[in-house]
């Protein structure tokens, strides 16, 4: 089963078994890893924002227009940011490294 290394804000290595065809928000939800999703992976939010480390981030699928903008309202974007909500795990992704912000900006929140 391919697996996947989740960097905490405090530096932290956590790997994790990864599912073909969970998203990377799933598997951070099934093995406790604090990865918000206030939108529930609806693409409402952008509180899954994760750093996919530049090693991998030529390996995603290019992201969509509807990411792409709320990956605007992300806090701490870089250039390898993507939406842990629209990373779906598939066999060629066994290594996957990504990073948490230190915070996230949730507009879901009144």
């Amino acid at each position: 089963m391919p697996k996947i290394t989740f960097i905490t804000p405090k530096g932290e290595h956590v790997q994790v078994e990864a599912p073909v065809g969970l998203s990377v928000l799933e598997i951070a939800h099934q093995n406790n890893i604090d990865l918000e999703g206030a939108c529930e992976g609806s693409l409402a939010c952008s509180t899954c924002h994760v750093i996919v480390d530049s090693e991998w981030y030529d390996a995603l699928p290019e992201a969509q227009e509807e990411e792409e903008d709320m990956l605007d309202l992300a806090f701490g974007l870089t250039r390898t940011s993507r939406l842990g909500c629209q990373i779906i795990i598939t066999e060629e992704l066994d290594g996957l490294i990504v990073t948490l912000p230190a915070a996230t900006r949730n507009m879901m929140v009144d």
